[in-house]
C-alpha cells in the first residue's frame, strides 16, 4: 500500500526575500527581485542584471568559522533547512542522530564561485597553495551533507545534477522514498549561487541570457519579446512527512505531495524537443502517479524562463496534456519575479506552490506586456489572483533533457 506524503515546514532564500513570509510577500504584490549584478564588476559585460540574493545574513544559523568552508549555495540551503525544520517541528538533534530521516538537495553548479576563486589564487601563488576545503566547499552535494550533518540525519542524503530540473527531481525523489517505505521523513529541495563572471559568461556565449538592462523588462515569460533567462540565485526546502507520522505528533499539514514524474528527451544537450514531447509525456507522468484526470489540475507553475524556446514549448506541451481545460487553467511563472535559479528553482518554485494552495492565490507573471501568437493561454499576466486551488502542478526543464513535474495538493 502506497503511503501518504505530506508536507510540513517550508524555507526559502531568494531574490524576493530572504524568508518564507518576507519572500511570499513579494510574490503576492507582484514585486520582482531583479536588479543590476554587483556579485561582481559587470561593466564589461553585456549581461547587466540578475536576481541577487540581497541582505544575506547567515550569521543567525550559521558561524563565521562554518562560513569560512561552506560556499555561498550550501549556505541559502542551511539557512532555508533551518526554517523549514523549525516550521515542522521535526526531531532535528545532532548529538540525537536519527535514521528515519534523510535529505536531497539538488544543485546544478555547485560551489563555482569557490572554483573561480580558487583557480585564480592558484595561478597566482600556485595550485598547492588552494584553500583545503576547496574541493569539499565546491562540490554539488555538500548543501545535502551540511543539513544532513548539522541535524544527525543518517537516512539517504543525496544530491541529484539534472540541471534545471534537480530540485523538483529532488522532491519527487524524495516523496517516492517515504510513500515506499525508506524513511519516515525527509528534507528536499535545491540550492544554487551561480552568479559569476565565469558562470554569466557561459550562458551569455552561448546566447541564452537576456541582453536587457532594464529590470522591469529581462525575465519577461510568455511575452513576444522575451530574450533569454536572467540568472538568479537562492534556494528552496521542503520538509516532507508520511502522513500518519505527521499526524502522530500533531504536526501543522500545509499541503500534500502526489505525484512526480521525470523524463528524458533524449533529444539535445540544451533545446527542448520539438514541440515539448518531453515535458508533456512528463506532465502525464506526474497525473498518472497522482491517479488524477488533466482536468483536476488547477493551476500550472510553469517552467517558463522566458526563451523562445522553452516558452513556446512548454504551451504547447500544456495544450498536448490538458486539451481544452488549458484554456481554463492559469498558468504562470515566477521566474518573471525571481529569475531562473537553476538547480535551485524547483525547490523555490515549490514553496510557492505549497503557498498558491494554501492561501489559495495563484501568483501573476510580471512584466507581461506584449502577446506571442504562440503563448496563448492564462499567463496570470501581472497582478496574480484568489482562486479555489485544490492541485498545483509545477515544471521544470532541464538542459540535457531532464525533465520533472511534481503535484502538490490541498490539505485536507
Amino acid at each position: 500500500m502506497r503511503r501518504r506524503v505530506v508536507i510540513t515546514g517550508i524555507g526559502t532564500v531568494n531574490p524576493t526575500g530572504n524568508n518564507v513570509e518576507e519572500s511570499w510577500k513579494s510574490i503576492r504584490e507582484g514585486r520582482h527581485g531583479i536588479a543590476p549584478i554587483t556579485a561582481f564588476d559587470a561593466s564589461e559585460s553585456s549581461v547587466k542584471v540578475a536576481g541577487e540574493v540581497k541582505n544575506f545574513d547567515p550569521f543567525n544559523v550559521i558561524t563565521k568559522k562554518e562560513t569560512r568552508s561552506m560556499a555561498r549555495f550550501a549556505q541559502f540551503a542551511v539557512v532555508a533547512a533551518e526554517e523549514a525544520i523549525a516550521m515542522s517541528g521535526i526531531h532535528a538533534d545532532k548529538d540525537d542522530p536519527t535514521d528515519d530521516t534523510g535529505g536531497i538537495i539538488s544543485s546544478g553548479i555547485g560551489g563555482i564561485d569557490v572554483t573561480e576563486q580558487e583557480h585564480s589564487r592558484g595561478i597566482e601563488k600556485g595550485f598547492e597553495r588552494v584553500n583545503p576545503h576547496y574541493i569539499p566547499m565546491t562540490i554539488s552535494n555538500m548543501a545535502a551533507a551540511q543539513v544532513a550533518i548539522r541535524h544527525g540525519f543518517r537516512g539517504m542524503c543525496t544530491c541529484p545534477v539534472t540541471a534545471c530540473a534537480g530540485g523538483s527531481n529532488a522532491i519527487g525523489d524524495a516523496f517516492h522514498r517515504i510513500r515506499d517505505g525508506y524513511e519516515d521523513v525527509m528534507i528536499a529541495g535545491g540550492t544554487e549561487s551561480s552568479i559569476t563572471p565565469l558562470a554569466i559568461g557561459g550562458f551569455t556565449s552561448m546566447r541564452a541570457l537576456s541582453r536587457s538592462e532594464d529590470p522591469d523588462r529581462a525575465s519577461i515569460p510568455f511575452d513576444a519579446e522575451r530574450s533569454g533567462f536572467v540568472m538568479g540565485e537562492g534556494t528552496g526546502v521542503l520538509v516532507m512527512e508520511e502522513y500518519e507520522h505527521a499526524k502522530a505528533r500533531g504536526a501543522k499539514i500545509l499541503a500534500e505531495i502526489v505525484g512526480y514524474g521525470s523524463n528524458c528527451d533524449a533529444y539535445h544537450i540544451t533545446a527542448p524537443s520539438p514541440n515539448g514531447e518531453g515535458g508533456a509525456a512528463c506532465m502525464k507522468l506526474a497525473i498518472k502517479d497522482a491517479g488524477l484526470k488533466a482536468e483536476d489540475i488547477d493551476y500550472v507553475n510553469a517552467h517558463g524562463t522566458s526563451t523562445h524556446l522553452n516558452d513556446s514549448g512548454e504551451t504547447a506541451a500544456i495544450k498536448a496534456v490538458f486539451g481544452d481545460h488549458a484554456k481554463e487553467m492559469a498558468v504562470s511563472s515566477t521566474k518573471s519575479m525571481t529569475g531562473h535559479l537553476l538547480g535551485g528553482a524547483g525547490g523555490v518554485e515549490a514553496v510557492f506552490c505549497v503557498k498558491a494552495l494554501e492561501e489559495g492565490f495563484i501568483p501573476p507573471t510580471v512584466g507581461y506586456k506584449t502577446p506571442d501568437p504562440e503563448c496563448d493561454l492564462d499567463y496570470v499576466p501581472n497582478e496574480g489572483r484568489n482562486a479555489d486551488l485544490h492541485y498545483v502542478l509545477s515544471n521544470s526543464l532541464g538542459f540535457g533533457g531532464h525533465n520533472a513535474c511534481l503535484i502538490f495538493a490541498k490539505a485536507e
